[in-house]
């Protein structure tokens, strides 16, 4: 029964009865907890049922654990307790005892952007197996390889886009591993990256240590690194070539040699690395261009001489190098000689031939390998069981009833798989005749990639020398450390490099030595205890206790210290002991594409601080850096590698949410005439005096001395005679070459042009500040701060006054840095902007809307053909970078998505227009005409560094160098 009508009146039995029915309950509670009679308001009679119920149902619970007697029949109903000093609960002290201590907090110390129980934190970018995958071999077998360096080989799998290079690894890892791996379906073992699963694209450079057999069933370590194949990622590539000692390079048969392919040879040629071909995706001839067997033969010859004619255009190219499948690319050695080449098979006299006996003739690879392999593809894609079945019979492989009424690419699989046999066998066997182990290439390694020098009179550790020449696990322990690899916590970093000379044991003490690590300058060392040692199996780890010389090791708790590259010995510096770093990694690319980024919550700045610190370690050739505004920089090599830094900045290092500003590019400054008077600058004490002008450089030193074909180290003899025959300088120039700026390798160059009136022994004594001066301003231009390129500065003359009070550092090294840059203002001066090489493949319909797409981001076609054997077209073209950003999409969109480009950093280029030239008048929010360009451009970066917006003259000109100026006819620089 309801006890209030549909209006909220009490329609229930009457108050008095209640009240007497409630005594009773009361008279047998604790006094201390009895429940009062419901309160009445007077105005509508409506009881608080709330507190009555309450009330009642814990006396009720009391009553019955601890029933109690109170003190009178009528004391708990005469009693007045006021709402606020009801007491519904038992105290804690009641509950636990007196003896337990409690404590009670009125506000809740925990912030509410906290969860109460906070969720499990997992690996949010990386996928790793909780389990190991079962593998065929156990981790004693591959610790007893290891200790064998003749038995291992250190490769790196590199090729384009797409071509197959992680299904290549997929194949062979499924050999020696049990994974369950259905045919047509995309495993992407190494693919460990949410983005890499995502987009389907590999983004970091993963290894794999595989022990497989070859065709005699002799076992070999052989250490692979799946790399990246875009362009954007080729550091990765750079990190995994450092520490192969030979490529894989993996070729898509049908697009042959792209961009990418031809960057990575010829950086693979330079490092002196040897290349062992896979020619894959075979079957797109049949399937996709339908080609009959002797074309595909002709196809396949195109792209191997391809490859080739590639590597015969580089200058350290030897014949050694040539790939071919004659030179024991099969399994037999006398027939691999006839089954390659203009070589035909006589079927009736069972003989090989040079020349063919007739127009039907066929070459032996045709005969041997394409016929019987078109034979068995026609065959399952015709569905026609009988014929297959008879086939296969005639070449020794039988086949279940069930596995013929298999699905066409299922049963396709398994009749390769059962025609080819063991495929990991030839390839084993190809790489292990082609690249030499750890120990035959250690000399060839350590002379490429050591500071050290390898001849026996320099001053080098001679046992730290001899050991990594001979790959001696016994010796002094050397490793080169390349990469660092997100812990399984991600609360930090693993390094990952390789062991050139000696042993390291988990828990080994050991020095870590940095890049800026010199003999002279040891403040980059640290000492650092190894936690563990794992040899890293892209989705799990090998724990092993030890990890001899010439193998790849993963180390862990010795990463505080290293951001790109580190060198890790257990030698203990010393003048009888010197100890010299591996080299830094160099990269066959530019970062040119920056962006701005800043938290959203000016809180978090913390946050992402740490955050930038750990992608930048993250990502090899990625530079992060603070602009004079506060703007924190972030540079990459192209739109997709600044995504992949954005992901892992947000989701995993920083995990908050970031703006990014617009991207913009790094521009460089330089001059096109010689100075137009000898500029000159005084010290602050008016003591010393430097004159100097600038001048352009000649073409192609910028270019040599950045690839490292001349270099300060060099002997000073090989270095006069490298300028006098390669550029024509005369002897007393060549001879007095100063320093190279901003850096040991930078695009710039100071001469001491002095004549024999200076007094030579007073100016060498400040050749040092001199050198730091001209440095300085090779590093920020006065344009717009970008650095300097394709610039020489001549001193021409110099009168300094000796001692260290008036000649000293303060006083040089300003002086020095002015006088650059007032020659440098005086030579008529450029901004430079870099400029991609664009390939782009598109069917021929498409290719005017390419060339529409370019010309309306000031692109330039260099190259338009067709692709042999396929209905593409290939376009080559340059774009600037400045105007690349969205192009692909541009692109897509013109073409329907019929066209797939890649952008790849190739030169830079001076952009169009004067910079000082203040006649030039700027509208906003409306392009700048292109002879306005170098204007716009210098204005808009000045702006956003924080800079004024020209360049203020008198900044970098003395007192006396602006009477001069404004003395000639005409002046200069707008004066």
């Amino acid at each position: 029964m309801d006890l209030y009508d549909e209006f909220g009146n009490y329609i229930g039995p009457d108050i008095d009865d209640e009240d007497d029915n409630g005594s009773e309950i009361d008279n047998h509670v604790e006094p201390h907890f009895a429940s009062q009679s419901p309160v009445v308001d007077p105005l509508n009679s409506v009881p608080n049922h709330a507190d009555e119920d309450a009330d009642r149902v814990h006396s009720a619970l009391i009553s019955s654990s601890s029933p109690m007697v109170i003190d009178g029949p009528s004391a708990a109903s005469s009693a007045i307790i006021l709402h606020e000093d009801k007491k519904y609960y038992p105290s804690a002290e009641e509950v636990y005892g007196p003896d337990v201590e409690t404590l009670v907090q009125d506000e809740d110390t925990q912030p509410l952007s906290v969860p109460v129980i906070a969720p499990p934190k997992v690996p949010k970018t990386h996928s790793l197996d909780t389990t190991p995958t079962p593998a065929a071999f156990s981790t004693q077998f591959l610790a007893s390889l290891q200790s064998i360096p003749s038995h291992i080989r250190n490769l790196c799998v590199i090729g384009h886009l797409h071509h197959g290079k992680t299904w290549f690894m997929d194949l062979l890892i499924s050999s020696c591993h049990n994974v369950s791996w259905q045919p047509g379906q995309d495993f992407r073992y190494t693919d460990t990256h949410t983005l890499e699963r995502l987009r389907g694209v590999s983004i970091k450079s993963t290894p794999m240590s595989l022990i497989l057999q070859d065709l005699k069933g002799k076992s070999w370590l052989i250490n692979l690194m799946d790399t990246p194949g875009h362009v954007n990622f080729s550091d990765e590539v750079t990190a995994a070539i450092r520490i192969s000692d030979g490529a894989v390079l993996v070729v898509d048969v049908v697009e042959g040699v792209m961009v990418g392919t031809e960057k990575l040879i010829r950086h693979c040629v330079a490092e002196r690395i040897p290349i062992t071909l896979v020619v894959n995706k075979l079957d797109r001839l049949i399937l996709e261009l339908k080609l009959p067997p002797v074309d595909a033969y002709f196809k396949l010859k195109h792209t191997i001489e391809e490859v080739n004619s590639v590597m015969s255009q580089c200058p350290e190219y030897t014949p050694k190098m040539r790939v071919s499948p004659e030179l024991d690319g099969f399994d037999f050695d006398e027939f691999a000689k006839r089954l390659w080449g203009d070589i035909y098979f006589d079927g009736s006299k069972r003989s090989f031939l040079r020349k063919p006996i007739s127009a039907s003739s066929k070459r032996t690879f045709v005969h041997f390998i394409l016929e019987p392999l078109y034979k068995l593809y026609t065959q399952v894609l015709g569905e026609d069981n009988k014929a297959l079945q008879s086939s296969l019979l005639q070449l020794g492989i039988h086949m279940k009833a069930s596995q013929l009424s298999m699905d066409v690419k299922p049963l396709l699989t398994e009749v390769c798989a059962a025609f080819f046999g063991n495929v990991t066998a030839g390839f084993v066997e190809m790489v292990v005749r082609n690249v030499q182990s750890p120990v035959e290439n250690a000399q060839k390694k350590v002379m490429q990639i050591w500071t050290g020098s390898v001849k026996p009179e320099d001053e080098v550790s001679e046992d730290i020398r001899d050991a990594m020449l001979s790959c001696d696990p016994k010796g002094p322990l050397m490793i080169h450390v390349v990469k660092s690899f997100n812990s399984v916590n991600m609360d930090g970093f693993e390094v990952f490099g390789r062991v050139m000379s000696g042993t390291v044991r988990d828990g080994m003490s050991v020095r870590v030595l940095g890049e800026r690590y010199s003999p002279e300058d040891e403040e980059d060392m640290v000492v650092k205890d190894i936690s563990g040692l794992s040899v890293y199996q892209s989705r799990y780890k090998m724990n092993v206790p030890e990890v001899g010389a010439g193998n790849w090791v993963l180390l862990s708790g010795v990463d505080a210290s290293i951001v790109k590259t580190a060198t890790i010995t257990d030698v203990t510096p010393s003048d009888d002991n010197v100890v010299h770093i591996f080299k830094p990694l160099r990269f066959n690319t530019s970062a040119v594409l920056k962006i701005a980024v800043e938290p959203v919550n000016p809180t978090e700045l913390p946050k992402m601080l740490e955050g930038l610190r750990k992608v930048n370690r993250s990502y090899p050739i990625l530079e992060t850096e603070v602009e004079e505004s506060g703007e924190h920089i972030i540079l990459g090599t192209g739109e997709l590698y600044l995504d992949c830094v954005l992901h892992d900045l947000r989701r995993l290092y920083s995990e908050i949410e970031i703006k990014v500003s617009d991207p913009v590019v790094k521009f460089s400054e330089t001059v096109v005439e010689v100075s137009a008077i000898k500029c000159f600058a005084e010290t602050q004490n008016k003591k010393n005096k430097l004159t100097m002008i600038a001048e352009p450089l000649e073409k192609g030193i910028a270019e040599d001395i950045e690839a490292l074909r001349v270099s300060m180290f060099k002997p000073k003899k090989e270095l006069e005679n490298h300028f006098m025959k390669e550029y024509s300088w005369d002897i007393l120039a060549a001879r007095n070459i100063w320093a190279f700026g901003p850096t040991d390798n930078g695009p710039n160059v100071l001469v001491n042009d002095t004549l024999f009136e200076t007094d030579k022994k007073v100016l060498n004594a400040s050749r040092d500040n001199i050198v730091q001066g001209f440095q300085w301003a090779a590093k920020q231009g006065p344009l717009a701060d970008e650095p300097i390129r394709n610039v020489k500065f001549r001193i021409i003359d110099a009168s300094i006054t000796p001692g260290p009070i008036h000649s000293g550092r303060g006083q040089i090294i300003p002086a020095a840095r002015r006088v650059c840059y007032s020659s440098f203002l005086t030579a008529s001066p450029r901004l430079m902007e870099p400029v991609y090489f664009v390939e782009i493949q598109a069917p021929a319909d498409c290719v005017a809307a390419v060339y529409d797409v370019l010309a309306r981001r000031r692109g330039h076609v260099t190259q338009d053909l067709p692709k042999p054997g396929s209905p593409l077209y290939t376009v080559k073209a340059y774009i600037p970078v400045m105007d690349a950003c969205g192009f692909e999409t541009d692109l897509r969109t013109h073409t329907q998505g019929q066209a797939f480009c890649q952008q790849v950093f190739d030169h830079w280029q001076i952009v169009p227009g004067d910079p000082l030239d203040k006649d030039i008048v700027l509208r906003p929010l409306e392009p700048a005409p292109a002879q306005h360009l170098a204007r716009d451009f210098m204005i808009k970066t000045r702006r956003r560094k924080g800079l004024s917006e020209d360049v203020a003259v008198t900044k970098f000109f003395d007192d006396p160098m602006l009477i001069e100026l404004a003395k000639m006819e005409g002046g200069i620089l707008g004066l």
